[in-house]
């Protein structure tokens, strides 16, 4: 099988990759919707309507994840985008970056120091984690004409001081942004901004709720290109976009076949590569729900437009995130991630979770011992894929999620 187009650079130092590697295609009638074939166009291509936006003349802002408000971006007449990890190989980034640092801040600075992404009038950060602080420093050293602001909102997110502290965090996000176009940002800009982005997450929950009953054909993969999508377009677009794509899909019904239902737990910065996930759906499962940021996370929470202040809104809606979508990089005593994500799958009616934990992601290994026991405690099955951007062996991992949809099946 040739291996052609963006997915060619994928295949490299993959044991196997021929076997496995290509588009994924979806099934049923929903493979014709040309919606999914726009934004799956778009997500492969996750910065090229930025590119195109940015010739007409329109500013362009690039933020980090996991927690950035894109509202205030929005509200600035920017457009935010989400930087995507490449599957491009490390080149001149891998020499200011250890070998050990995660897969996705060694893609981001080597976008950076190979210019794939000088589009940007700035990058913003609110830090999450070690490993892209030390992105942040060496974007500076390397690029100094690169914009950089950093505004780290807090971690603990329960404390009697952490709303306030994140108000003010907030608030001088908007004064760089003010500053970086010469502009105000009125509290009706944030606020139409703010109706739009929920619009934009409850549309895509719905979705969610859809394929999670099996009222709709929606592949992984296709899922994925929503709400990758979501992160790097026009997001008016992109609404009006699902609002059309709800009602053809719940017109073309549910799949013929419905397999074993998976739940895919991690992830927390960059998107799984497809070729992983139509490999877990080829090996007998429907993946009916997920927490990954390109995933429901990403969409878990909106903001509470009730709120008089829209700053305060954002805020609250930030430290409300780690309840409906714990994460591993914030500090909630309420909140114990491991019975989170037994109740979610639980609730979803999976017969077994897939953990995807990217190679060197350390808030993650050290939450998935806890994860591990949980559900061993429950006698529910697990198991454990380790991801890294140069790749995995694809046919080592088709044994083991077969070998693993053969265990639920032997359980009845």
């Amino acid at each position: 099988m040739q291996i052609a187009g963006p997915l060619k650079s994928l295949a490299k130092g993959l044991p196997g990759a021929s076997v496995c590697l290509g588009r994924p295609q979806p099934v049923g009638t929903s493979q014709m919707n040309p919606i999914l074939e726009t934004l799956r166009s778009v997500a492969e291509q996750p910065y090229q309507r930025a590119i195109e936006a940015k010739q007409r003349g329109q500013r362009v802002v690039g933020t980090l994840p996991m927690h950035c408000p894109a509202e205030l971006i929005h509200a600035a007449g920017a457009l935010p985008v989400l930087v995507q990890e490449l599957p491009d190989p490390i080149t001149s980034g891998g020499g200011v970056l250890p070998p050990f640092f995660c897969g996705f801040t060694r893609s981001f600075v080597d976008q950076v120091t190979e210019g794939k992404i000088a589009f940007l009038d700035a990058i913003l950060f609110v830090d999450h984690c070690v490993q892209l602080l030390s992105a942040a420093d060496v974007v500076r050293v390397a690029r100094p004409e690169t914009t950089i602001h950093f505004h780290q909102l807090i971690a603990s997110v329960e404390q009697p001081w952490s709303l306030d502290n994140s108000v003010k965090t907030l608030r001088t996000f908007v004064e760089d942004l003010e500053e970086l176009y010469g502009i105000s940002i009125s509290e009706d800009d944030l606020r139409r901004s703010i109706r739009l982005f929920n619009e934009n997450r409850q549309l895509i929950r719905q979705l969610y709720d859809l394929r999670r009953s099996g009222a709709i054909d929606l592949s992984s993969t296709q899922m994925q290109a929503v709400i990758k999508s979501s992160m790097v377009m026009d997001k008016a677009e992109h609404t009006a976009m699902l609002r059309d794509l709800l009602p053809m899909l719940q017109t073309a019904g549910p799949a013929k076949v419905r397999k074993l239902p998976l739940y895919v737990s991690g992830h927390m910065c960059h998107a799984p590569r497809p070729e992983i996930l139509a490999l877990i759906e080829e090996c007998g499962f429907s993946i009916v729900d997920d927490d990954l940021y390109h995933g429901y996370r990403y969409v878990s929470t909106d903001v509470d437009e009730a709120i008089g202040d829209p700053i305060v809104g954002l805020a609250t809606a930030y430290l409300t995130k780690n309840r409906n979508a714990p994460c591993p990089t914030r500090i909630a005593p309420s909140v114990e991630m491991s019975e989170w994500l037994l109740q979610r799958v639980q609730a979803s009616q999976a017969r077994g979770l897939i953990v995807l934990l990217a190679k060197f992601c350390e808030p993650h290994y050290f939450q998935y011992p806890r994860i591990k026991q949980q559900f061993e405690q429950h006698n529910l099955s697990h198991l454990l894929v380790e991801t890294e951007h140069e790749g995995v062996p694809l046919e080592n991992l088709r044994t083991k999620v077969e070998s693993f949809a053969e265990m639920i099946k032997r359980q009845g």
